[in-house]
């Protein structure tokens, strides 16, 4: 296991602040359930932040980390679909429900590679609808451009996602010791994106 870096923790605790800023800034405009799921998903990344610079990486193996984080892309993937798609919002929302309860069921009963490919999955969905929606609003014109961003966080997400579900499942797609060394860097990228998007939504 890699040893946190002070400079890692600075990273992540510049990861909380900034999440933090957008749970307090709040959302313009936003009706109180799409506004309640972005809280959820900064108040996870403010969390996570502080829990990785506290108690260092060796906190990734709390299988109740794992569940807690599934919460962020499936709250904030949420959160645009109530706003923007709200005709698949309650289809998307049993998917939500569901794909949390595979991921404790599997993490805390199961284990192994079933639970590794569920978070993997519930994942993979909410990360490409983070990615995809935005960008797709941006060029059409729906919400300014710079409500992109928040499909470059999408991507993040996603590709952090996936490193630590193969990582998990034994077959790392990258050395565990890289992706513990790029994860500060890449969350703190993930929220400046997501919080400069969320500015610019609407």
């Amino acid at each position: 296991m890699k040893k946190i870096s002070a400079l890692d923790r600075l990273l992540l605790l510049m990861t909380s602040l900034i999440a933090a800023y957008q749970v307090v800034a709040g959302m313009d405009g936003c009706c109180i359930a799409v506004t309640i799921f972005y809280t959820i998903a900064f108040g996870v990344l403010v969390i996570t932040g502080l829990l990785l610079t506290i108690l260092g990486f060796e906190i990734l193996d709390n299988s109740m980390v794992v569940v807690a984080a599934a919460l962020l892309p499936l709250s904030l993937s949420s959160g645009l679909i109530y706003r923007y798609i709200p005709g698949l919002y309650m289809v998307y929302l049993i998917f939500a429900v569901v794909g949390l309860a595979l991921i404790l069921v599997t993490r805390y009963y199961i284990g192994g590679k079933i639970a590794t490919i569920v978070l993997a999955i519930v994942h993979g969905v909410a990360g490409m609808v983070i990615f995809i929606l935005p960008i797709s609003l941006s060029i059409k014109g729906v919400t300014s451009p710079l409500f992109s961003f928040v499909g470059i966080g999408g991507a993040l997400i996603g590709v952090g996602g996936l490193l630590l579900a193969f990582l998990k499942a034994g077959k790392p797609i990258l050395p565990k010791e890289l992706i513990y060394s790029v994860l500060p860097c890449l969350l703190l990228v993930m929220t400046i994106a997501f919080v400069v998007g969320m500015a610019a939504e609407g």
